[in-house]
C-alpha cells in the first residue's frame, strides 16, 4: 500500500481547504481535491496549487477513484447533517450521507491510509452499528480502523469544535500510529486569538475586551445553503458567544473603530477574517475566501480546522516513517456494537436471548434499543420462531455505497444548488 517519498493525498468534500491546508503543512501533496460547491472550489484553487474536481464526489463523471490507486492518503470531511444532533440523525437514510460510500472507495483505491472526519454525533450510541460496519468493511480489506474524538481547542484553536476522526491503515503501519497529543491545559482564548484584529483600527477598549473574552469559544456554526446565514448559529450558540462578549447575530464588515463603545455596552461582531482566525487559519497562511460574505462565512464555519488536520497528518506520516514507539498487543477490530456483530456473523435468525448473551453485560432493554437503532440503518428481518418468540436477521444496509438506483442520485440532481 503506497510508497515512500512524497506522501500524496486525494481529498473528497474538501470545502474551503481547512483540511487541505493542514495536510499540506504536515507534508502531504494533493493529487486531487473534490468539492461540490463551486465557490469553495475557487477558494481552494486561489490558495493552493491543486487540481480541483467540482461536483458530487460520488459522481463518476466528476472523478474516477480507480485512477488514483496507491495514493498515500484518502481524506475528507463528508457531510455532517446525517449525524448531527442538531438534525434528525437520519444516518444512512439521509441522502447526503457519503461516509459509507467513501469506505467502499478504499477497496478501489487501496490508499496507504484513510482519514475521515465528522461531527461528534457519529460517536453516539445511535450509530454504534454504523461504526461497526465501517470497521468491519475496513478489516475485510486489510485495514485496522480506529476512531477518536478530538477537541480542536487541544490543538491551538480558540473553539471547542469536537470532531470524530477515523484513521485506518495496515496493521504494520497502525502499530506505529499514535494520535496527536493535546498541547496542554493552556487553551487559546477567543480574546487572545482575536485581540490583534480587534485592536487593528485603534479600538480603545480592545485590551478590556481581550480580558472579557478569556474563554474558549463554542463551535463555530457555518450552516448550510438551505439553512443558516452569516451569523454564529442557533440561539444556544449565540448565547455562548455573548458570554464572551461577542454579538453572534451577524458578521461585521469591519473591525471596531477607535471610538467604538466598550463591549459591556455594545458587543462587537466577528469579521470574516476573525471567523477564519477562530477556525485556526493564521495570518501567515495568507488565505483568502472567494464569494460574498455569507458564502465566505459558510465555507469557514463548515471547515475542519487546519491545526487539527496538521496534527493528525503529522501522526500519519510519522507512522509511515516508523517514528516513535511501536504499539504492542492486540490490534484486533474495535467492538462498538456486539448486537450488530452477532447479527452480521450469524447464519441463522437470533432470538432476543441470543442477543442478550452477545451483549454480555447489559440486559434486554439495551438490546431492544440497539435493535431499534440498527433498524434505522439496516433492513432488519423478523420471523416468529417455533416457540412463538421473534427472531432477528440482519438484512441489507440502507445507506448509499454506490448503487446505481439509489435515491441519493435523484436527490443530488434535484437539490444540487442547496447541497453544501
Amino acid at each position: 500500500m503506497g510508497s515512500s517519498g512524497v506522501h500524496s493525498v486525494v481529498e473528497i468534500c474538501a470545502g474551503a481547504g481547512g483540511q487541505s491546508l493542514g495536510l499540506h503543512k504536515a507534508g502531504f501533496e494533493h493529487r486531487l481535491a473534490v468539492e461540490i460547491d463551486e465557490t469553495a472550489a475557487k477558494t481552494l484553487r486561489q490558495n493552493l496549487d491543486v487540481e480541483v474536481a467540482v461536483g458530487d464526489a460520488a459522481d463518476s463523471a466528476v472523478w474516477v477513484p480507480s485512477e488514483y490507486s496507491d495514493v498515500s492518503l484518502l481524506a475528507g470531511g463528508v457531510p455532517c447533517p446525517p449525524f448531527s444532533v442538531a438534525g434528525k440523525q437520519l444516518g444512512s437514510s439521509d441522502e447526503r450521507d457519503l461516509f459509507a460510500w467513501a469506505i467502499e472507495q478504499v477497496a478501489v483505491m487501496r490508499p496507504r491510509a484513510v482519514m475521515l472526519e465528522n461531527v461528534r454525533g457519529l460517536a453516539s450510541p445511535r450509530f454504534s452499528a454504523y461504526r461497526q460496519r465501517v470497521l468491519d468493511r475496513l478489516d475485510a480489506e486489510g485495514y485496522v480502523g480506529e476512531w477518536r474524538l478530538l477537541y480542536s481547542s487541544d490543538f491551538g484553536v480558540a473553539q471547542l469544535r469536537p470532531r470524530f476522526v477515523l484513521i485506518a491503515m495496515s496493521a504494520d503501519d497502525h502499530r506505529h500510529f499514535h494520535w496527536p497529543e493535546s498541547m496542554g491545559a493552556d487553551k487559546l482564548s477567543v480574546g487572545e486569538a482575536l485581540h490583534p484584529l480587534m485592536a487593528s483600527d485603534g479600538w480603545i477598549h480592545a485590551d478590556e475586551w481581550r480580558l472579557l473574552a478569556s474563554g474558549v469559544g463554542p463551535t463555530l456554526v457555518g450552516g448550510s445553503k438551505k439553512h443558516g446565514g452569516a451569523d454564529l448559529g442557533p440561539t444556544r450558540a449565540k448565547q455562548a458567544w455573548a458570554q464572551l462578549y461577542v454579538d453572534g447575530r451577524g458578521i461585521a464588515d469591519r473591525v471596531p473603530v477607535a471610538e467604538a463603545p466598550s463591549a459591556t455596552e455594545v458587543m462587537p461582531r466577528l469579521t470574516i477574517e476573525m471567523a477564519a482566525r477562530i477556525q485556526g487559519w493564521l495570518p501567515e497562511d495568507g488565505w483568502s475566501f472567494a464569494g460574498r460574505k455569507t458564502s465566505q462565512y459558510r465555507q469557514i464555519g463548515n471547515a475542519f480546522p487546519p491545526p487539527v488536520a496538521l496534527a493528525v497528518g503529522k501522526s500519519i506520516i510519522a507512522a509511515f516513517e516508523r517514528e516513535g514507539t511501536r504499539r504492542e498487543g492486540d490490534l484486533s477490530l474495535g467492538l462498538h456494537d456486539p448486537v450488530y456483530r452477532a447479527l452480521s456473523s450469524s447464519q441463522a435468525p437470533m432470538s432476543l436471548e441470543d442477543l442478550v448473551r452477545a451483549q454480555n453485560e447489559d440486559g434486554l432493554a439495551t438490546v431492544e434499543r440497539k435493535l431499534a437503532a440498527i433498524g434505522r440503518d439496516f433492513e432488519l428481518e423478523v420471523v416468529v420462531g417455533p416457540d412463538g418468540a421473534p427472531r432477528y436477521s440482519l438484512g441489507e444496509f440502507r445507506g448509499f455505497i454506490g448503487q446505481q438506483k439509489h435515491a441519493r442520485h435523484s436527490y443530488i440532481t434535484e437539490n444540487r444548488s442547496k447541497v453544501s
